[in-house]
C-alpha cells in the first residue's frame, strides 16, 4: 500500500474518532467519495492499525443504528420547509 493512502486512512479514522461523524461528513471534509472513505475504514484500516479499526467499528455500528432516525428527521425538515414556502 502506498504511503499517502495509509496516511489518508489514519487521518480519516482519527477525525471520525474525534468527531464521531458519519462516513458522508468525513468524505466531504477530506474531499473524497463516501465509497473511498468506507473502503478505507472498513478494509484498509484493519491491516494498518487493528486497534483504531476496533474503535471505528463501534462508531460505524452506532451510525448504522441511528440512520433511520436521521433519515426521518431529514424528511420531516424537508416537508416543513416545503410547506413554509407555499404558505406565504
Amino acid at each position: 500500500m502506498k504511503d499517502y493512502i495509509a496516511t489518508r486512512v489514519l487521518d480519516i479514522a482519527n477525525y471520525m474518532i474525534e468527531s464521531k461523524c458519519t462516513v458522508r461528513s468525513a468524505a466531504s471534509r477530506f474531499g473524497v467519495s463516501k465509497s473511498t472513505v468506507h473502503k478505507d475504514i472498513s478494509e484498509r484500516l484493519r491491516y494498518i492499525s487493528p486497534s483504531v479499526y476496533a474503535e471505528i467499528k463501534k462508531i460505524l455500528e452506532t451510525n448504522k443504528q441511528e440512520r433511520h432516525i436521521r433519515g426521518g428527521n431529514a424528511t420531516k425538515i424537508k416537508y416543513l420547509n416545503k410547506n413554509r414556502k407555499f404558505n406565504y
